[in-house]
């Protein structure tokens, strides 16, 4: 759906950036523009603002690569937790899952990715130089792979397990409690819990 060629540019950019969001088509940037300047303009202040104070503020944790307000987040900063586990995720969402199951005690990795060739995603994009380097600090004992059982999920666990067990570092997987194609964002706590639970050498 089209703008009318009269719009106000600004309210075309508006709408020119809303599409940027996973799933927003141009008629859904229309509706969410319309929204924000008729109903909701604190909303929308209130969104300009957290946007720009993300932007300005957060960075990658130099340990677990998540996002973080400092150069090592709080979760890798804790003391209580097992360092001698730690859990590769794809993304932030698939570690905040792992935490409201509350089945891991370790410390993670996240990949912010996965391995895609068809689309141009090799192992330089998703960081995996800091992640052997992390799984080579003489204090982890076990690499649990947390990714999702997609195809590249499955793609992206293969390659890690082979080039950690090269360094001859143990690595688990996550046993198939998760749903074939399914992503750990979307699973139940509980399905998640046992699947950790009952992850097995690869």
């Amino acid at each position: 759906m089209k703008s009318p060629q009269n719009s106000p540019s600004a309210l075309l950019e508006l709408i020119d950036a809303l599409k940027c969001l996973p799933g927003v088509g141009p008629r859904s940037a229309q509706r969410m523009a319309y929204h924000l300047l008729q109903r909701d303009q604190t909303g929308a202040r209130r969104l300009a603002f957290s946007l720009n104070l993300a932007l300005d503020t957060l960075v990658r944790c130099s340990l677990c690569n998540n996002y973080s307000e400092h150069e090592v987040c709080s979760l890798c900063r804790d003391d209580e937790r097992d360092r001698s586990k730690l859990c590769v995720v794809e993304m932030p969402a698939d570690l905040l899952m792992m935490e409201q199951a509350r089945c891991h005690q370790g410390l993670y990795y996240v990949l912010q990715g996965r391995l895609s060739p068809l689309d141009g995603i090799g192992p330089k994009d998703i960081a995996l130089e800091q992640l052997l380097k992390r799984a080579q600090d003489g204090v982890v004992e076990e690499v649990i792979l947390a990714t999702n059982y997609t195809a590249e999920g499955e793609a992206t666990a293969y390659y890690i397990a082979e080039m950690l067990k090269r360094q001859q570092i143990g690595v688990t997987r996550i046993a198939r409690g998760l749903p074939v194609g399914g992503e750990l964002e979307h699973v139940d706590s509980g399905t998640l819990a046992q699947a950790v639970y009952e992850r097995k050498p690869v």
